[in-house]
């Protein structure tokens, strides 16, 4: 039983039916159609050279199976991690997979110390405002390769700059072939998006027609690199080639060893403590990122289909992915949602899908790197932009601004300012979401009822903040009603008080009392109870309700229901 919990793949293979096999073969097989040319596309993004997107692309597969526990959930290359990437390994293979294994290994400390619920503090406009930014960074940086232009800077302004300056230089054939592989690759999205079910009672030509086009817009991806790399190597025969292509990859399996960690350079050799200070904040921005795609993809297919996760094993699996995968020249991978989604829309029924996958990039990378060289950029470029736009989320900006406007801030100061750096812009959303919560306990609602007696209600919890703001309320319309008038403080939505709390109580019965006015209690939940018998505070009374209160007040209250007691 123990060794189930360590190990997930022990829950589902002793019960593992024959007829899953199929549907898990074919899952894996339409996986790794989509995940061979994605992983070519984000090495490009990530700067790298494009085997490390294919050397990322199967260790993930093989440790999920045995440590995940979602069935749905593929790792892999996403674009947001390569984004990442592109920040912070300089474009130098050394420091992408040393910053792989440095992710791994605070990704499994994480997971061992069950230190998920950091992620809590990442808010959802902040992750919304990221990937939005993220969409249009990515879409900008493939601009150049669609208009074949060379030496384009990879900073987000510079670039803009530079494509606006030097779009007269663009290369006809490659622009034709990227907007064509763009609109083939919107066509097959829309096709398979308004595809209907085929019924099982439908003929044999339907479902296979049916069959034909689910797979055709499934593995669009490969279609039209396929058919990209046919144009390309029809011109290489005719002697004339006037699209940029992508180049030779080296052939064969990455060794198996340890990542490097010092890094030869002209003037001497760049130690172990130098790359991770060049790293920075990237040491926890790459893991924190990744955990949290990863574990947003398998709570959200998991709802989805009906079955349960546990986040502290998903943060183990990811963490061991990554740091086993910098052992193969891997860089930092993640969940990868339109993966997943293809896996789950194929009817994967175990994680056992993902070794189909992982033993089809391995084949690739064994047997058809030499085919590769004739694919074209601007058609790699085509399937990134294809897998981004989506990402760009429109709807959420008016939705915040009509359900929440306060929510709206952290939202626009991480989309701006990651456009400037990732870095910045996700810590600067962090801490104006910080804010926001935090004024929020500083100035938490205060119901205010008036009569013989003002009672005045809390709406949240009291944490030293909101000393300032309970004190001004209370004196404010005490002290301001004709005559000043004795005051119930109504704690019925109060749970927890602090230390400064209890001062400013203590303060705010002396000063009450200085004006020949009283301050009862009433509705104490009994932590807090607890606390302010514990200070012994002079002149404290507390009642059960507000009636009662308001009695020991020598006033009868007619508030009746209107109370929470």
């Amino acid at each position: 039983r123990g060794l189930r919990e360590v190990l997930p793949v022990l829950r589902w293979l002793p019960s593992y039916e024959v007829r899953w096999l199929q549907l898990d073969a074919l899952s894996g097989l339409t996986v790794g159609l989509t995940v061979v040319p994605q992983a070519l596309a984000y090495a490009e993004v990530s700067g790298l050279p494009l085997q490390y997107g294919l050397y990322s692309s199967f260790m993930g597969c093989f440790v999920y199976c045995l440590l995940g526990t979602a069935k749905d959930v593929t790792l892999g290359p996403t674009a947001i991690m390569s984004l990442l990437i592109s920040s912070y390994a300089f474009h130098e293979p050394v420091y992408a997979v040393l910053l792989s294994f440095l992710s791994g290994c605070i990704q499994l400390a994480m997971g061992l110390l069950r230190l998920g619920f950091l992620l809590d503090f990442i808010s959802y406009p902040v992750i919304k405002g990221f990937t939005a930014a993220a969409s249009v960074t990515i879409t900008f940086s493939q601009i150049k390769n669609i208009l074949g232009l060379q030496g384009i800077p990879r900073q987000f302004f510079l670039q803009l700059y530079e494509i606006l300056r030097r779009i007269g230089e663009t290369r006809v054939g490659d622009a034709i072939l990227g907007l064509a592989c763009l609109a083939a690759l919107a066509g097959l999205r829309v096709m398979k998006s308004s595809l209907p079910r085929a019924a099982c009672a439908e003929s044999l030509a339907a479902r296979v027609s049916y069959l034909i086009i689910w797979t055709s817009s499934t593995a669009r991806n490969a279609l039209v690199v396929l058919f990209a790399g046919l144009v390309a190597y029809s011109f290489q025969a005719t002697g004339s080639q006037p699209l940029t292509l992508t180049g030779s990859i080296p052939q064969g399996l990455p060794p198996f060893r340890l990542p490097q960690f010092s890094l030869a350079a002209p003037n001497g050799t760049v130690p172990f403590g130098s790359l991770v200070q060049d790293m920075g904040v990237g040491l926890a921005m790459v893991p924190l990122m990744g955990l949290l795609e990863s574990i947003a993809i398998a709570k959200a297919f998991a709802s989805q289909n009906n079955y349960r996760i546990d986040p502290n094993q998903e943060l183990l699996a990811l963490g061991f992915s990554n740091f086993l995968g910098s052992f193969v020249s891997s860089f930092p991978i993640t969940g990868s949602f339109g993966r997943t989604a293809v896996n789950a829309q194929s009817g994967v029924c175990t994680p056992a899908g993902g070794l189909v996958t992982g033993a089809l990039v391995l084949l690739s990378l064994a047997y058809l790197t030499s085919l590769f060289y004739y694919i074209p950029k601007a058609a790699l470029a085509a399937v990134i932009i294809s897998a981004v736009v989506p990402m760009f989320d429109v709807g959420i900006f008016r939705r915040l601004w009509r359900v929440k406007r306060m929510d709206f801030v952290p939202l626009c100061v991480t989309f701006v300012l990651s456009f400037w750096e990732v870095q910045y812009g996700i810590v600067a959303g962090v801490l104006a979401s910080g804010i926001v919560l935090l004024y929020s306990v500083a100035r938490p609602p205060m119901k205010v009822s008036e009569g013989d007696v003002l009672v005045v209600q809390p709406g949240s919890s009291l944490h030293f903040p909101a000393v300032e703001c309970l004190r001004d309320t209370v004196c404010g319309h005490a002290l301001a009603a004709s005559p000043p008038r004795s005051i119930v403080l109504d704690c019925c939505h109060i749970s927890s008080i602090d230390y400064t709390v209890v001062v400013g109580l203590a303060e705010l019965l002396q000063e009450l009392r200085k004006q020949g006015l009283s301050l009862a209690f009433c509705s104490l939940q009994e932590p807090v109870l607890r606390v302010l018998l514990s200070a012994d505070l002079e002149g404290f009374q507390h009642f059960p309700s507000r009636e009662e209160a308001g009695e020991a007040l020598g006033v009868l209250l007619g508030l009746g229901s209107r109370g929470c007691c």
